[in-house]
């Protein structure tokens, strides 16, 4: 197993079918249930363990999850509503390490449940024409919808691997 990419990098099939969708927002729908059985107990100590050197901590990789679904649930909706958006890349970094991710875990948590929520009503309505509408990224160029939605269930699932990790340490 890769350290960086625990659960292996992004693969999305050259035709996504309505088939995979459902699969990406069934771990979408159950994503924080999971995490929640992951983090909920955690003591401070256990919450700033890394899974790697330099990596973020647990609590920060919390809430950049919720981050992180918050900005491409914007995108999601944009592709959607607009014709070929141009959607803004965030500092991931420096997102990090403002003061609010030293808040409780629990406030992104409700935020994602929230956020999973509304992607997964959404993703239930697509339609095969709405999967390839785009957004165009400002560092990674055109994004279809369908990419987008495979990319929502990956993400969590690649940082949930992350906090195991950090927590089997």
């Amino acid at each position: 197993m890769e350290v960086k990419y625990p659960i292996g990098q992004l693969q999305v099939p050259e035709h996504v079918t309505v088939e995979n969708i459902q699969e990406w927002l069934k771990q979408i729908e159950t994503y924080t249930i999971r995490l929640r059985e992951t983090v909920d107990s955690l003591s401070d100590e256990e919450l700033s363990k890394t899974y790697r050197e330099g990596s973020w901590t647990v609590r920060q990789l919390v809430h950049h999850i919720a981050d992180s679904q918050l900005n491409m649930y914007q995108r999601l909706k944009l592709a959607l509503t607009d014709e070929n958006p141009t959607a803004p890349a965030f500092d991931e970094e420096k997102w990090a390490i403002q003061p609010d991710t030293e808040l409780p875990v629990e406030s992104s948590i409700k935020m994602l449940e929230g956020i999973n929520e509304r992607i997964v009503s959404l993703g239930h309505s697509l339609t095969e024409e709405q999967l390839a509408r785009v957004f165009t990224h400002q560092q990674n160029g055109e994004i279809p919808v369908a990419k987008k939605v495979a990319k929502l269930a990956w993400h969590e699932e690649h940082h949930l691997a992350h906090i195991k990790n950090a927590l089997s340490k």
